[in-house]
């Protein structure tokens, strides 16, 4: 389990997805607030959609023998982030258009997607692998 390569990608995506709730997407000025810092904690669906993100990483580790599972779920994941990246786009327009800029910080949503991305491509590489050994016997 914790030998594993997809592990060290998936407790990356689980601590990007969990620095998200801390570290801005966006910064700029709204109707109401001259200096506004866009947050997962923004609203309930950002709150929700993150927090399934980031401990779907952490469940998927644990499902170690059942690969085909994981595999699954780390395409859930990148669907689910993809998802995330569209909400933060949709609050970004209730921003003053040309007030503001996203952060640097906004790369960790697509961090998420690569270390999911390599998680996945791993997770592969190990059922080929079992089912090549498994043909030898």
């Amino acid at each position: 389990m914790i030998q594993r390569k997809q592990t060290l990608w998936l407790l990356l995506a689980a601590a990007c997805g969990f620095l998200s709730f801390k570290l801005p997407f966006y910064s700029g000025t709204t109707a109401t607030e001259i200096s506004h810092k866009l947050l997962a904690t923004e609203n309930f669906l950002l709150i929700i959609t993150t927090s399934v993100i980031s401990l779907l990483a952490l469940v998927v580790i644990f499902l170690f023998r059942q690969r085909v599972l994981q595999l699954r779920l780390c395409i859930l994941g990148i669907l689910l982030e993809a998802l995330l990246i569209f909400l933060y786009y949709r609050e970004v327009q209730n921003f003053i258009p040309k007030t503001g800029t996203y952060s640097l910080t906004a790369l960790l949503q697509g961090a998420i997607v690569f270390f999911y991305f390599i998680a996945a491509k791993d997770i592969n590489r190990d059922e080929k692998m079992v089912k090549d050994s498994d043909r030898l016997r």
